[in-house]
């Protein structure tokens, strides 16, 4: 099947031209994109591809797709660019922020201790339906009722969707914006980013529609700790797509899910990471070397509270380099990857940031993004 490929690679970047069109050959790769900057330039923006399976309509510049847990780097870097202007102290309890949080032995709890999956609450144990988590405040109120799983701080485990609700609400906290206007006005409509938590009806047109891959290891059952962790208990379906719910559904698009329901393009989010972490070709970065290296500092990694060990490794809000699990560029690399490929990371010493979308959800082992990582790493030692 002949897919066209669109955009265009710097000099010096064809690598990434190549191994993207290698991906559609060697995949079943449907639609994608990938857009890499270096020191704050674009020098590559490719897409290509199918973006509804259905119809066959094809992936534009501007089309957008679920990129699942890219959301937390919009959440990551809300929550320190507020510490970075002294409005958020990531160490403080975040009860001084939120009285009600301390509820239930949650008082020592951090916005770190969130940011990094250590506080205990990977799951809620109350029974939300999808219109109470489309509707934020119950989630709110689940969360300050919700007791510990562990005492926070002695391990870890991903904290999938209270991660994004509960660091989300610290930032409405202290701002009065939901995470999702929050993105939008600091970072969305000043730089012209396509990216949302929370999907404005109007921007459909334009989203790509998830495809399965055959194959993708089944979920454990319904009522073990990891499915609990990414349903929200059963509340919404995965990695189901066409159910009610599911991450096809204009309805889930629409709710606010900060910890896994962005909806972006590759340029918008290397165009984020460049933005704050190298600074865009004419603007120094918004976060400083000092803020950088707060974020970036590893926190977790090892066995958690389940007892396996993936290989991630964490730090305030971002996967750091990951080499069974995320190898990135080298050991300043740090970003947030997606349930269905997605990848976007940022390397403040090499001047890179870079994101790789696509609707076809491939799952365990899925590896094009490395491929297409593998190639700047090439482009750059060139």
């Amino acid at each position: 099947m002949q897919h066209d490929h669109h955009g265009w690679a710097d000099e010096g970047f064809g690598a990434v031209a190549d191994a993207f069109a290698r991906n559609f050959a060697d995949f079943p790769e449907l639609g994608a994109a990938v857009t890499v900057h270096a020191g704050g330039r674009k020098v590559v923006e490719l897409w290509g591809g199918v973006a509804d399976e259905r119809t066959g309509r094809p992936w534009q510049a501007d089309t957008v797709v679920p990129v699942f847990s890219c959301a937390k780097a919009l959440v990551s870097l809300s929550a320190h660019l507020l510490a970075q202007q002294g409005r958020l102290d990531l160490d403080a309890p975040i009860a001084r922020y939120w009285p009600e949080f301390a509820r239930n032995g949650k008082q020592t709890i951090t916005t770190r201790m969130v940011l990094a999956h250590r506080a205990g609450i990977p799951t809620l144990d109350a029974p939300l339906t999808f219109a109470e988590i489309a509707a934020w405040t119950p989630v709110v109120r689940a969360i300050e009722e919700q007791r510990p799983l562990w005492e926070p701080d002695t391990t870890h485990e991903y904290h999938g969707h209270v991660f994004g609700f509960a660091v989300g609400e610290v930032i409405r906290r202290i701002t009065g914006l939901t995470p999702g206007a929050y993105v939008r006005e600091t970072f969305s409509t000043p730089l012209a980013l396509d990216a949302w938590l929370g999907l404005p009806a109007t921007e459909l047109p334009r989203l790509a529609r998830l495809s399965e891959a055959d194959g993708r290891r089944p979920m454990p059952g319904p009522e073990h700790l990891l499915t609990r962790i990414v349903t929200m208990n059963g509340a919404l379906v995965f990695p189901g797509l066409d159910e009610p719910h599911g991450w096809n559904d204009p309805a889930l698009h629409a709710a606010e899910l900060p910890g896994a329901g962005a909806v972006a393009s590759a340029t918008a989010l290397s165009t984020l990471l460049a933005a704050t972490v190298t600074g865009l070709a004419d603007t120094p970065p918004l976060l400083t070397p000092a803020t950088i290296a707060d974020a970036t500092r590893e926190l977790t990694s090892g066995p958690g509270y389940l007892g396996f060990d993936l290989g991630a490794r964490w730090s305030s809000g971002f996967l750091l380099p990951s080499p069974t699990l995320r190898p990135m560029l080298g050991p300043h690399s740090f970003g947030n990857d997606g349930a269905g490929g997605q990848f976007t990371f940022a390397d403040p010493h090499l001047g890179i940031t870079f994101a790789y979308t696509a609707n076809r959800m491939i799952g365990h082992a899925d590896p094009r993004a490395d491929n297409l990582i593998a190639a700047v790493r090439t482009s750059l030692d060139a």
